[in-house]
């Protein structure tokens, strides 16, 4: 049993998170943070059940409850019924982290129209069918925050015209839906990330030298990093807190 002066400092006891893309990276960075704050956590994942079942059981040793839901961000049907689940398993459903993403780095006369449609529907489509089907269940006081990227404001290199271009929607998106659910009491934000040392940009990667030299900080960021925004703006202390977007890329985009 946890000593009662840490249980004292949760600050999201009895509150359930569902954190999209919560298997690897950021999202398990996210998922594991939220859950040593005392939230009781569901990840999806696409195609990595071990990873996945990895992070829940790692999740699970926090004394809360987890649970591992396998969806296609790609696919509204299952995104929503992994919401229903989410909620109908740990009763109830107070925060949801839109994390999942994908990106595609080619100049834009090799992007196909189906690379185009791809990363609109998990970067884009997914975050607003993800939050349909959550306010279903988010409470006043519930929480939507967004995972987008600083070159949603910024584009250092050729290459990133896809991923920019979904990444910048997410930023309307968010103003909109705070206007929308303001009277509610549901606060919607979005946390623009930039070079994170994950499987998928590895500090020690090919294009790493290149992003260091983009940074005031001269140094990748950490998943850890982000999470500990993440559970900044999911808790109470960020209640006046709502549409907009907050950058933490090492100064990349000043």
């Amino acid at each position: 049993m946890l000593p009662f002066y840490i249980c004292l400092m949760k600050k999201l006891s009895n509150q359930t998170v569902l954190v999209t893309g919560g298997s690897r990276g950021i999202g398990a960075a996210i998922a594991k943070r939220l859950a040593r704050e005392g939230a009781n956590v569901a990840i999806t994942y696409h195609a990595s059940p071990e990873k996945a079942e990895a992070v829940v059981a790692e999740i699970r040793q926090s004394g809360v409850k987890a649970l591992a839901l396998q969806a296609n961000s790609a696919d509204p049907e299952a995104l929503t019924r992994a919401v229903d689940q989410a909620a109908m398993e740990l009763n109830g459903l107070h925060i949801l982290v839109n994390n999942a993403g994908i990106a595609f780095y080619k100049d834009v006369h090799e992007l196909s129209l189906e690379e185009f449609d791809l990363i609109s529907a998990v970067n884009i489509r997914a975050v607003f069918a993800g939050s349909k089907a959550a306010l279903r269940y988010l409470p006043r006081g519930g929480r939507i925050i967004n995972i987008g990227s600083c070159q949603a404001e910024r584009m250092p290199g050729p290459g990133g015209t896809l991923y920019a271009m979904s990444k910048s929607a997410l930023i309307g998106l968010t103003k909109g839906m705070a206007r929308d659910l303001g009277p509610r009491g549901i606060t919607v934000n979005l946390v623009h990330p930039g070079p994170v040392n994950t499987d998928m940009n590895p500090a020690d990667g090919p294009h790493s030298d290149h992003q260091r030299s983009l940074m005031a900080l001269d140094e990748f960021g950490t998943g850890e990093d982000i999470a500990g925004l993440v559970a900044y703006l999911a808790s109470a202390e960020s209640a006046y807190i709502t549409g907009t977007g907050i950058v933490m890329d090492g100064g990349t985009n000043i």
